[in-house]
């Protein structure tokens, strides 16, 4: 469904700039709405609610169901979805970033250019943090990234 993950980049490219009200508190009208998206209240981290957003977003756009397992949880949401990880990512794909204990973080591809993969991602920041308080674009490497899942 190459289709939704376009309709679900566009929508996230919406976001960019959407912050953190205060900063760093996992709150803020945008913030709230991504994460009651999956139905959880303020002060939890909404990478993943942001990117569930999106394509739930693109998905009522697009008249189709929204594929994706309704959790904030990076890592759930990649084992939820196994038959969709792929390993040669393209724009649309969410990518899956897995720091160990549990721990992981997410985004979407943008663009590739050679082993940078281009995203946008929610719950960061410029300095890179997984537990930053806004979307914006970031640049990671192919090798640092656990695998992509393709709507």
């Amino acid at each position: 469904m190459i289709a939704l993950g376009k309709k679900t980049l566009e929508v996230a490219i919406t976001q960019l700039g959407v912050q953190e009200i205060p900063k760093n508190s996992n709150a803020g009208p945008a913030v709230e709405k991504y994460l009651k998206s999956v139905g959880l209240g303020k002060g939890y981290a909404w990478c993943m609610a942001f990117i569930y957003w999106c394509t739930k977003e693109a998905a009522k756009d697009l008249g189709v169901e929204n594929p994706l397992f309704k959790t904030a949880g990076v890592l759930a949401m990649y084992n939820k979805e196994k038959d969709s990880v792929v390993t040669d990512p393209q724009p649309g794909d969410i990518m899956i970033l897995d720091y160990g204990k549990g721990l992981g973080h997410t985004g979407i591809v943008e663009k590739v250019i050679g082993t940078d993969v281009h995203t946008i991602e929610g719950n960061t920041n410029d300095e890179g943090s997984r537990e930053g308080y806004e979307v914006c674009r970031r640049v990671r490497k192919l090798s640092t990234i656990k695998g992509f899942l393709r709507l």
